[in-house]
């Protein structure tokens, strides 16, 4: 049995329809099985590995496919667009630590220079990051074993990462002082007030850079301007609202940000496809698994 089969065959045993976080912290496990509709999720650092189907994601207006046997790295918390393309789909997913990552650098001076700023990117997964994987995920079959051995494979899944084609994008994560982490400055100050208004130059101070700087390094790590990314997410929280209040579109603009009803709608629609009571009441009839696969 070759690795990915035997990850399939662990996450067909312990996994089930939509997202489940394990009792291994920071992995979880995806399932889907079937294609889903273009879904919105927030994105956080993390490294998702394609076990079986295929999924398209859209970041701004850049658009990844990924298959089984390959993995996507995700460097901040990035607004994006998927869809279940191939199913059965099966997945997994490990979070990426900063902390833990800026330790292994530490370790290891030669590897703590400045790599890509990219926030997201797909690449093969070769077999000594799928062996680390795999022994990680085979500690769902002996939970006794996870407080021990769980910290030391996650140690070595980092490892491999750091060592691979994804290497110069995870290093940013850990180099606090690296164009990624102030780019991350500024998104985070978006993802916790993404309802406020925003001035480009004060997230370019945040971030501690010349406002021009600021909007190309922004706009290299997200593939959108800072205003396109807040609007992602206010966008992506009126849907939510509309799921759960259904009814109120105006309101829902409103408690995100908007001034307009107006724009709100036509900005939701070119965002979604439909205007936002004819969307959410299609949400409502879509089986709830589809919004948890990543």
């Amino acid at each position: 049995m070759d690795q990915l089969t035997e990850i399939r065959a662990l996450i067909d045993r312990h996994g089930r329809e939509g997202a489940l976080e394990t009792a291994v912290s920071g992995l979880t496990l995806f399932v889907a099985s079937r294609t889903t509709e273009v879904m919105p999720i927030v994105y956080q650092p993390l490294l998702c590995l394609i076990v079986a189907g295929a999924k398209n994601t859209a970041l701004g207006d850049r658009f990844f496919r990924y298959d089984p046997g390959q993995f996507l790295t995700v460097s901040v918390e990035l607004p994006v667009s998927g869809q279940v393309v191939e199913a059965p789909y099966l997945a997994l997913a490990i979070a990426l630590d900063p902390a833990k990552i800026a330790a292994l650098i530490l370790e290891t001076p030669a590897l703590a220079t400045l790599g890509s700023s990219t926030g997201l990117a797909v690449n093969a997964a070769g077999p000594d990051l799928l062996d680390a994987i795999l022994r990680l995920v085979r500690l769902l079959d002996r939970p006794g074993d996870i407080p021990v051995l769980a910290p030391m494979l996650e140690r070595e899944v980092l490892w491999r990462l750091l060592q691979g084609p994804a290497g110069p994008m995870v290093r940013q994560i850990g180099l606090a002082e690296s164009r990624l982490s102030q780019i991350n400055r500024a998104i985070q100050w978006l993802q916790a007030n993404f309802t406020a208004p925003m001035q480009v130059e004060d997230l370019a101070r945040l971030a501690g850079m010349s406002p021009a700087s600021f909007h190309r390094h922004f706009k290299a790590v997200t593939a959108m301007s800072p205003l396109q990314y807040q609007k992602q997410l206010r966008l992506q929280a009126a849907r939510t609202l509309l799921l759960s209040q259904p009814g109120d579109v105006a309101g829902a603009g409103f408690s995100v940000g908007y001034d307009s009803a107006s724009q709100f709608s036509r900005e939701y629609a070119r965002l979604f496809g439909a205007p936002p009571g004819r969307d959410a009441a299609r949400l409502r009839a879509t089986p709830q698994s589809a919004f948890a696969v990543a």
